[in-house]
């Protein structure tokens, strides 16, 4: 199957159902989050309307067939800025022709705009598709520990 015709582009507020809906998705394939649509358009709406912050989406025929979102950190180890990358997701019919590509690719434009020195981001240790699809995309494991506590 080839590329379909794709546009990445940032977010706005008009994409936020469908955004919501590929968080749907992903949320369903990972054990540590829970899909609560008021909460990821709470969310969402907060990444928009900081200055720090990106959401892309992969907009196909006038659908948003993918997306992911990043915010820019200060990381001491780099003495400057990274990117934390997250909700890196192309809707199942889709996968497999390059948009999840293009999606990281915009987002190191953003990081690279920003003078970001490195890009992190977690991913479910029980996703293998996604840990294949980013090892073979040069995303290195590291020592690193994800630890989360609610507040």
């Amino acid at each position: 199957m080839s590329l379909p015709q794709v546009t990445i582009r940032e977010a706005n507020e008009n994409d936020l159902t469908q955004l919501c809906d590929l968080l749907h998705i992903l949320f369903s394939i990972e054990a540590d989050f829970k899909s609560d649509f008021a909460k990821q358009e709470k969310g969402l709406k907060l990444l928009l309307r900081s200055p720090t912050s990106c959401i892309l989406v992969a907009e196909s025929d006038k659908n948003t067939v993918g997306m992911c979102t990043g915010q820019l950190l200060v990381s001491t180890a780099e003495g400057g800025f990274s990117v934390l990358v997250e909700d890196v997701v192309v809707h199942p019919h889709i996968q497999h022709m390059g948009i999840g590509t293009l999606l990281l690719k915009g987002m190191e434009q953003f990081a690279q705009k920003y003078g970001a020195t490195r890009s992190q981001l977690l991913a479910d240790t029980n996703n293998t598709k996604a840990l294949d699809f980013y090892n073979a995309r040069n995303w290195n494991k590291t020592q690193l520990v994800c630890l989360s506590k609610k507040h």
